[in-house]
């Protein structure tokens, strides 16, 4: 994987309180993590000999968008030009389930149309990733 080529960002729904935006971007990351160990950089010894795990080796971008922006790029992703890209998503559905079992069971019956996405995470081709969030403003 040639890093310099490579991009990850978050958008994340801008109207969302401050709890669920820190949260849709904790789990995001955590999903980002393990679908891309390749990205997550070596263990780091401190000077005092503390040992810090790896981070990812780029920055992650967090955007912000309105749901309507966000379901767009949503939709966008699901096109073929874009089936290269690794997304994970977050959903008002996800948030509310307090286990993954239910998670399952809901989304099984769930339409993808129905799903308010509080944020998605898109990640890989430089250009691609450009293409659909390079107009988005930092979330601050």
């Amino acid at each position: 994987m040639n890093l310099q080529n490579e991009k990850c960002v978050m958008v994340i729904d801008e109207n969302l309180p401050l709890g669920l935006i820190a949260n849709t971007a904790a789990i995001m990351g955590i999903t980002l993590g393990k679908e891309m160990p390749e990205v997550v950089g070596r263990n780091v010894m401190d000077q005092d000999g503390y040992l810090h795990p790896g981070i990812i080796e780029f920055p992650v971008p967090i955007l912000k968008a309105d749901p309507a922006a966000i379901k767009d790029i949503r939709e966008k992703l699901y096109e073929a030009e874009f089936q290269d890209l690794y997304v994970v998503d977050f959903s008002d559905l996800a948030q509310g389930c307090k286990t993954y079992d239910e998670f399952i069971e809901k989304m099984s019956v769930t339409s993808q149309e129905t799903l308010l996405y509080y944020g998605i995470g898109i990640c890989e081709p430089k250009k691609k990733v450009n293409k659909l969030t390079g107009s988005l403003s930092l979330l601050r």
